[in-house]
């Protein structure tokens, strides 16, 4: 079925008005700043849970405000293909676009974790304990996600840095 000019026309027009721009996060977008560790649960029950995190900055180096900017990270145990763990966030929150020149600090932390009776220091030297890599993407709008970084995680409980994180 063919659309008369006027209707194609018009659905043009409406893309444009909507800003139907195709984003690129790696033109847009670049990741400062990665730091990762392991994360530290409250113990349960005698149990202690650990989780690998990955926090970096995303800065904006484009000349306009970037809206609905999203990160994710898969965590992978080194010596083995599958994701063990994955991590989501919502970057810029809805109607608050990341301002051009600005960046934002985000926390990736995996849903994929150790368990231990003992203390947390000891699972580093356990015999089941496998280190582990954080791949890192990023999407703007309806982009493909895009790697921007990976790292191994340090043998390290919390993060070195004190910087509070601010909202965006």
């Amino acid at each position: 079925m063919r659309l008369p000019s006027s209707l194609a026309l018009l659905l043009v027009a409406a893309c444009l008005l909507a800003d139907c721009k195709r984003h690129d996060p790696k033109q847009e977008l670049e990741i400062a700043g990665v730091e990762t560790y392991w994360v530290l649960d409250s113990p349960r029950g005698g149990t202690q849970y650990m989780s690998p995190a990955v926090r970096f900055r995303v800065h904006n180096k484009s000349p306009e405000p970037i809206l609905s900017i999203q990160a994710t990270a898969t965590f992978r145990r080194v010596g083995e293909d599958e994701n063990w763990g994955s991590a989501w966030e919502q970057v810029t929150p809805v109607k608050k676009p990341l301002a051009p020149g600005k960046d934002v600090v985000v926390v990736l932390r995996s849903d994929g974790r150790y368990t231990s009776s003992g203390a947390a220091d000891s699972m580093f030297a356990h015999p089941q304990f496998k280190d582990t890599s954080a791949e890192v993407f990023l999407r703007v709008g309806s982009s493909g996600w895009v790697k921007m970084a990976e790292s191994p995680i340090e043998r390290r409980v919390g993060s070195k840095t004190v910087e509070p994180l601010a909202a965006p």
